[in-house]
């Protein structure tokens, strides 16, 4: 039987670029042509029945949704993603529960978060802000719990700050409780575009700067147990590597958005495909 050595897998899950058949090693480019082309692409979220992607893309007008469908087993016709809120829209995760895309959208220095609601033929309702006590500070990459009681987003602490992590609980009718900071991840650095891994309270999350970003990983939100980065050979200080999601569909798969990989490229910030990341649970993490 014939060896398929790394490499080679590397540059099979480029040339699929299908959700369903991708050949993972360290990391594989997630729709080469259809997600990740020569724009600039952001963070993507995968429905619960695995059929539609809607991820950011940057164009003339600014960041915007994007969605492609399954079709013969490849993300197909994608097109922009209208979500009835004025400015820029980024940053969307699908609940997992398939009901709700939330997102961030606003005009410049005032993203805000929303929700809209999910139909059967996967139509969006009208978007319903997600008000809580954060006043006129920008918010952006909200995450839900698998229960859908926490939401977990990043917070602008002031015009020009930066951005921490906060958690705060929601109701079945989009109403946030008071926020918490995530005291215990966040740093001088911008913390962005959490995702909770399970339901015991681990994380992934982006933390960086303007010049340089990488994907962590905690064994708890509430605490820096087993606090470190992702070990990927393109998530290293002086590259930039954020915006990790867990495929809804796939839980043991998530996505990361990074200019950082030397092949297979796109463009200039593509979406890749890896391997959840092996993080220990920590006992009576969950508040």
């Amino acid at each position: 039987m014939m060896r398929i050595t790394p490499p080679l897998l590397v540059l099979a899950a480029s040339l699929l670029s299908a959700p369903v058949a991708m050949a993972l090693n360290e990391y594989g480019i997630e729709g080469m042509g259809v997600v990740s082309t020569r724009a600039d692409e952001g963070r993507a979220t995968i429905s619960a029945d695995g059929q539609r992607i809607v991820f950011a893309r940057r164009g003339d007008a600014g960041w915007g949704l994007w969605e492609a469908r399954v079709v013969d087993g490849r993300w197909q016709q994608a097109q922009a993603l209208a979500v009835g809120v004025a400015g820029e829209a980024r940053d969307p995760y699908f609940s997992r529960d398939g009901r709700w895309l939330l997102f961030a959208a606003g005009r410049e220095d005032a993203l805000a978060l929303y929700r809209a609601a999910v139909a059967a033929d996967g139509q969006l309702g009208k978007a319903q802000p997600l008000v809580g006590d954060g006043g006129r500070r920008e918010e952006r990459g909200p995450a839900v719990s698998a229960d859908g009681r926490r939401l977990l987003f990043a917070r602008q602490q002031g015009r020009g700050a930066g951005w921490d992590l906060f958690v705060a609980t929601l109701d079945t009718q989009g109403v946030r409780g008071p926020a918490t900071a995530l005291t215990a991840l966040n740093s001088p650095d911008d913390e962005t575009d959490g995702d909770w891994l399970g339901n015991d309270g681990a994380v992934v999350f982006s933390r960086g700067n303007s010049t340089t970003t990488r994907v962590w990983s905690s064994g708890c939100a509430w605490s820096d147990a087993a606090l470190q980065p992702l070990g990927l050979s393109f998530n290293q200080a002086g590259g930039w590597t954020s915006a990790p999601v867990v495929d809804t569909a796939k839980p043991g798969e998530m996505m990361v958005v990074s200019s950082a990989a030397k092949a297979p490229r796109a463009g200039g910030v593509d979406v890749y495909r890896l391997a959840v990341p092996k993080v220990a649970a920590v006992a009576g993490c969950v508040r």
